[in-house]
């Protein structure tokens, strides 16, 4: 049994030399809104919900990326709007939201 019902890893590498990466999205930005939104709906904390920060996940092609742990589920993002939905469908009601899952 996991530690976290949802382990949530958001890519928020900064490549040098101009490569794409994650974090030239507002990477950073958007894990502590997610954090933050988390937190305020009550649902961090062990058996709940955790949100990290991670280096490289190796897929800033496609990104801005992030990771959600048990499931393995990948997602890209455009805004906060995303994250909510993200919050609300996967981590607060187990559904997957197929049109951000890469």
């Amino acid at each position: 049994m996991s530690f976290y019902q949802h382990h949530v890893f958001f890519c928020c590498n900064q490549r040098e030399g101009g490569k794409a990466c994650c974090n030239d999205y507002g990477a950073s930005d958007i894990r502590d809104y997610a954090k933050n939104r988390v937190k305020e709906l009550g649902l961090s904390g062990n058996g709940k919900v955790r949100i990290n920060m991670a280096g490289c996940l190796d897929r800033c092609e496609l990104g801005p990326v992030l990771v959600v742990y048990p499931e393995e589920t990948w997602y890209t993002y455009v805004d906060r709007e995303d994250i909510d939905e993200i919050i609300s469908e996967h981590l607060q009601h187990g559904r997957t939201v197929e049109r951000l899952k890469i």
